[in-house]
């Protein structure tokens, strides 16, 4: 059996960027990766800013945001379909969970709020979204009467929610799973129900059926709150929290450092052999990740086995 390899690489900063934090969101348009949210003490949401850093020229701005900008919040997370970006949920400085709905238009720096209240999926936080040419999907995530595995995508051009049918038993209410769109279906991978978990679901949008599979291969262990990325038929999955913390979200857990790959057209798992190790980010969870137009995965930030939290962005690049 051939070894999958993966690049990392270290990449510079330059400017005044958000700093360190964790539980925060990014997502890349074009050749920009724009950062919302998060926090540097734990439940302690940090600012409201949206900031960018240019891939190309490593350099970070401070965009000059307008419109119906979101209050401060961790947990939060968001996709970008074209050059609109999507945030959903979070939570506040309260500790309350949020289903505010936004979008930003990277084009003119406007945020507008587009559902809320009893429109959309409920409240939440450390939920997962993922985003293909024209849906946006929100899974699971901390509601305010516990975990969550409902599945909604909003249809970007007709500016409306859509609820599917439920998962059944099989797919426990969840943290911090992974979620992405491969091969026209979505996949749900681990996270965290009481314990960390390490099975796999599928949904496919055309005929609303769920199903649960079971792939083979050298699979990663349990864990959740791990970056996730879909690159063609391959979901890659990069550290993650494997072993929780017993002060909850207010201390570290046990992280991992290792990246695999899952194809979702044989279901096998496949461990992505490190090419140098000179830049690898270490173990983490609770960072900010992205794909980057199919060739890799923006990693930012997170937390660290002692509890830090980090600033540093690495790129890694999978060679399938």
């Amino acid at each position: 059996m051939a070894k999958f390899q993966g690049r990392w690489m270290k990449m510079e900063q330059k400017g005044d960027g958000p700093g360190a934090r964790s539980s925060h969101a990014v997502a890349i348009v074009g050749r920009k990766a724009y950062v919302f949210g998060g926090e540097f003490e734990p439940r302690v949401p940090i600012d409201n800013k949206t900031y960018v850093f240019d891939l190309d020229q490593s350099a970070w701005s401070l965009v000059p945001a307008n419109g119906d900008i979101p209050p401060p919040r961790v947990g939060v997370m968001m996709a970008a379909v074209g050059h609109t970006i999507y945030v959903f949920g979070g939570r506040d400085a309260d500790h309350s969970e949020l289903n505010e709905f936004y979008s930003f238009d990277t084009t003119t720096n406007q945020w507008k709020l587009l559902s809320s209240g009893q429109t959309g999926p409920e409240n939440r936080s450390y939920h997962s979204m993922t985003a293909d040419d024209q849906y946006v999907y929100v899974f699971g995530g901390c509601g305010v009467k516990g975990r969550l595995n409902d599945l909604w995508s909003y249809d970007t051009k007709a500016g409306c929610w859509i609820s599917y049918p439920a998962p059944g038993d099989a797919c426990k209410p969840r943290g911090g799973p992974g979620l992405e769109v491969c091969g026209g279906k979505v996949w749900v991978v681990y996270g965290f129900s009481g314990e960390e978990l390490d099975d796999v679901h599928c949904f496919d949008p055309i005929t609303s059926e769920w199903k649960q599979v079971e792939p083979r291969g050298d699979k990663p262990s349990a864990r959740s709150v791990f970056a996730a990325v879909g690159i063609g038929k391959y979901v890659i999955v990069y550290g993650g929290e494997v072993d929780p913390s017993d002060q909850g979200h207010l201390g570290a857990g046990k992280f991992s450092d290792e990246a695999y790959a899952l194809d979702t057209e044989t279901l096998l798992w496949t461990k992505l052999e490190d090419k140098g190790h000179c830049e690898h980010p270490g173990p983490r969870g609770w960072c900010a990740f992205s794909g980057a137009r199919g060739e890799g995965m923006l990693v930012y930030g997170g937390n660290s086995p002692t509890n830090d939290r980090l600033d540093d962005i690495f790129f890694f690049t999978p060679v399938l």
